[in-house]
C-alpha cells in the first residue's frame, strides 16, 4: 500500500415503504352483503400491514444485532500479491499514481530521523545495518537508507521489484517474501563458524504492515525487536520506525483494492504495547496534499 485518498464507506440502510390505506367510500346503493364482505376485506388486509410490519421490525432488530466481522479479517493474502503483480516497477506504482509525493516525502522521513540522532550531517550518526519491509523498487532504501547506513537488507514479496536491488552496491539480504513470512535470517558473525541471527540497528516500516492483520503485525514486532542490536552496542539507540496512513474515522477501514487496512493511531499504538515496544517519539507527515490519509511515523524502542 501507499498514499491513499480518504474515502466514504457508508453502509446503506434500507428504506421502508409507508402502507397507505385506501378508504372505500360505500354507497347507499350497496347492499348489506356487500358492506359486510367489504368490511371482512379491510380487516384481513390491515391483518396482513400489521403481520408484514411486525416481520419487518424484528429483522431489523436481527440485523442491528449482527456485529460487522473485523475490517483485517476480510484481506485474502492472494488477493494481495494479485494486486501488486499488476503494478508497475516504478514510483507511480510504488506510490499508487501520486509520485509527486516522493521528495516531500522523504525529507519528512529524514528529518524525523535527525531528531533521533541518525543522519550524515555533523553532530548525527549513521548505523550499520538495517532492514526494510515493503520495500518495493527501494524507493526508500535508495532514496534515504543508503545515506544512513552501510549495508540495507530488503523485504519484499514481489519479485520483478527488487530485480534491480540485487545488483545495487549496499543492498545486503533480499527476502522474496511477505513480512508475516519474513524470519530473521541467520548469519555466520563469528570466528568460530557459529551462527546466530541477524541484528540490525534500525528497521524501517513504510506503506506495508496494512498487509497484515492485527495478530499478523503483533508477530512480526516482536520478530523485528527481537533482532534489534542490544542498546548497549548501538549508538543511537536501535529503533524501528513505522510510517503508516491513519484513518480519519474512529475505526479501521478495509479497502478491496488491494486487500488492506487503514488503522486508526489508537489501533496502533495499542498494537505497538501489545508487541512489547515504547513509542518514544510520533509526528504527522507534513507537505502532503489535500484528500489523502494522513501520514504519521512512529519511532519505537525496545
Amino acid at each position: 500500500m501507499g498514499p491513499a485518498p480518504t474515502t466514504t464507506r457508508t453502509t446503506r440502510a434500507s428504506n421502508r415503504a409507508a402502507a397507505n390505506e385506501a378508504a372505500a367510500k360505500t354507497t347507499t346503493e350497496q347492499n348489506e352483503s356487500t358492506a359486510t364482505e367489504d368490511s371482512s376485506l379491510k380487516e384481513q388486509q390491515q391483518q396482513q400491514i400489521e403481520g408484514e410490519g411486525e416481520n419487518e421490525e424484528e429483522g431489523e432488530w436481527e440485523d442491528e444485532e449482527q456485529e460487522a466481522p473485523p475490517p483485517d479479517s476480510l484481506m485474502r493474502t492472494e488477493d494481495q500479491l494479485s494486486y501488486w503483480s499488476g503494478i508497475s516497477a516504478d514510483v507511480n506504482g510504488m506510490l499508487g499514481g501520486f509520485p509527486n509525493i516522493s521528495t516531500v516525502d522523504l525529507r519528512g522521513s529524514r528529518a524525523f530521523l535527525v531528531k533521533l540522532g541518525i543522519g550524515k550531517t555533523k553532530g548525527l550518526q549513521k548505523v550499520e545495518r538495517m532492514l526494510e519491509g515493503g520495500a518495493g523498487i527501494g524507493r526508500i532504501t535508495k532514496g534515504l537508507l543508503f545515506d544512513i547506513s552501510q549495508t540495507v537488507d530488503v523485504v519484499e514479496p514481489i519479485a520483478k521489484f527488487t530485480d534491480e536491488l540485487s545488483q545495487t552496491p549496499g543492498v545486503g539480504q533480499i527476502y522474496n517474501m511477505g513480512l508475516e513470512e519474513w524470519p530473521p535470517s541467520t548469519s555466520t558473525t563469528t570466528e568460530d563458524d557459529s551462527s546466530s541471527p541477524q541484528k540490525y540497528n534500525l528497521i524501517w516500516l513504510q506503506w506495508c504492515l496494512g498487509h497484515l492483520t492485527d495478530t499478523q503485525l503483533v508477530a512480526f514486532l516482536r520478530r523485528c525487536r527481537d533482532v534489534l542490536v542490544s542498546s548497549s552496542e548501538s549508538s543511537p539507540a536501535p529503533a524501528i520506525v513505522v510510517k503508516e496512513n491513519n484513518t480519519t474515522t474512529d475505526a479501521d477501514l478495509f479497502d478491496d483494492l488491494d486487500s488492506s487496512v487503514t488503522r486508526t493511531d489508537d489501533k496502533y499504538r495499542a498494537l505497538f504495547r501489545e508487541a512489547g515496544l515504547r513509542l518514544v517519539r510520533t509526528e504527522l507527515q507534513n507537505g502532503l496534499p489535500k484528500g489523502l490519509y494522513p501520514v504519521r511515523m512512529y519511532a519505537l524502542k525496545v
